[in-house]
């Protein structure tokens, strides 16, 4: 592997750059990560992922929005790295562990392509954790659970939990695009949001299936998310619209997910490699 190599994947048109720390020469900045997520200067790509040395899990993972901030944890940011690792020899076992700042959690490759590549996986995303404080949110009430929330020029009838990051669940009975774009950047910067929040409007389908839309903490509309996938099957069960096994419907594709009844999420979907090239120096200069 050549110093400076990436690969960009993509779960369900979530895409990602990915490094490993021990085998780059520059430093993971900011103005690193804007630079190389732009479409125009860089790479393109809605955030980077990068592989470091853990004392507590089998792999560590750091992600990083495109607007340099990072994140405690991706869903498909988790299952397009464990795609890294398997297809670039890191590891070939099917079973391991990846330590993130959201938490430590369990990793399967389910299924190889037909080019002997991980295909499906599945990752153990933790624990749906509905307390306000530990999410948090600023507010007096244990949970924050179907309460009002004043943005603009609407009130919004909200759910917040975390999954390791902190998320916003919107019922409604229409989806529109332009209502989450409008929207969704002002309850992610709502200042009872301390930590900002990622926001999903959602309309329930049936028991086991549901259709969303995604605000993205750090990235903006996003075509699929894990982590958002994850938070709204936690909703919809605690809510009791929905059973443990549910399909979460997204513009970019569908994920399984289930949630057991003492709130323990595994999510379950493809990814895909790109494309795989290294840096070149002109770029690298031009962080300088």
């Amino acid at each position: 592997m050549e110093k400076n190599f990436f690969v960009k994947s993509h779960g369900l048109g979530n895409d990602y750059i990915v490094f490993d720390s021990e085998k780059i020469d520059f430093e993971i900045s900011e103005n690193f990560i804007k630079k190389i997520c732009d479409v125009h200067y860089g790479v393109g790509s809605d955030g980077v992922l990068v592989k470091y040395p853990s004392d507590i899990a089998d792999f560590k993972l750091r992600i990083f929005n495109p607007d340099g901030s990072e994140a405690e944890k991706s869903g498909n940011g988790l299952r397009i790295f464990c795609k890294f690792l398997y297809d670039y020899g890191y590891t070939d076992k099917r079973e391991f562990t990846i330590e993130t700042k959201g938490g430590v959690v369990k990793a399967k490759i389910e299924e190889i392509n037909t080019f002997g590549k991980a295909k499906v996986i599945t990752v153990d995303m933790g624990k749906a954790v509905f307390e306000a404080e530990k999410i948090p949110v600023k507010t007096d009430k244990k949970e924050f659970i179907g309460e009002k929330l004043k943005v603009a020029d609407k009130e919004f009838e909200v759910n917040c939990v975390s999954v390791g990051n902190p998320h916003c669940v919107i019922l409604r009975e229409n989806l529109d695009e332009d209502e989450i774009k409008k929207y969704g950047p002002l309850i992610e910067n709502h200042p009872i949001f301390p930590n900002r929040i990622n926001v999903q409007f959602v309309k329930p389908i049936s028991e086991n299936e549901a259709q969303i839309l995604i605000w993205e903490r750090g990235a903006g509309f996003t075509y699929a998310s894990g982590s958002s996938s994850c938070a709204v099957a936690s909703v919809l069960v605690k809510k009791g619209l929905a059973k443990g096994d549910i399909t979460i419907k997204m513009i970019g594709g569908e994920l399984k997910i289930s949630v057991d009844q003492d709130w323990n999420i595994k999510m379950t979907g493809e990814v895909q490699e790109i494309c795989s090239g290294v840096l070149s120096k002109e770029f690298l200069e031009s962080l300088k």
